[in-house]
């Protein structure tokens, strides 16, 4: 009876091991049609591809402030004055999420306080929540309000031109792909 348990026991390892692979490679196989879908969805925006680079562009903008609550807004109506696409500004103010807000922020402060010199610091966790974001003062306030300034220009401008260019690429892609593969760049 006890081999007879070991054995069983034994020959359930390698079944779990397959069975997590198999999770694995699912996770991964729903991760990359997530990924397509997403890609989709970004290509198939209104607007033309300067009207869409610019949404998306001033929604990363946005999004690079610490202006909880209020980025979303704020992108759109940065995409107005821009004449970008609204709905894409909006998914471009989650380049700050739950995951990115700390680093974000942090580097953000630590750009203000390189180019305005030192502060007094980066606050405790402790001093954040008795405190809150806003109340620490000027001097913590202009360096990350300086720092995201510069971020969010430099993501915005970054993130805009590389969805611009690959937008223009995938249209010369299906354009030859409709003309029997000839390159209309000669």
């Amino acid at each position: 009876v006890a081999i007879a348990a070991m054995v069983s026991s034994q020959s359930n390892r390698p079944r779990r091991r397959r069975t997590l692979q198999s999770r694995l490679r699912r996770s991964l196989r729903h991760g990359a049609i997530r990924l397509r879908r997403l890609m989709l969805w970004l290509w198939r925006q209104e607007g033309s591809h300067g009207q869409r680079a610019r949404g998306l562009a001033a929604g990363v903008f946005c999004g690079c402030f610490p202006f909880f609550g209020l980025q979303t807004i704020l992108g759109i109506g940065l995409a107005s004055l821009v004449r970008g696409n609204h709905l894409l500004a909006a998914a471009g103010t989650w380049i700050s999420n739950p995951f990115t807000y700390v680093p974000l922020y942090w580097f953000n402060y630590q750009l203000g306080s390189w180019l305005l010199g030192p502060g007094q610091g980066w606050p405790s966790a402790q001093a954040l929540q008795q405190e809150g974001l806003w109340q620490l003062g000027w001097s913590f306030s202009s360096r990350i309000l300086l720092g995201s300034t510069i971020s969010g220009v430099v993501c915005a401008v970054a993130i805009g031109g590389v969805y611009w260019q690959w937008l223009e690429r995938e249209q010369q892609r299906a354009l030859a792909a409709a003309h029997g593969g000839l390159h209309l760049d000669d």
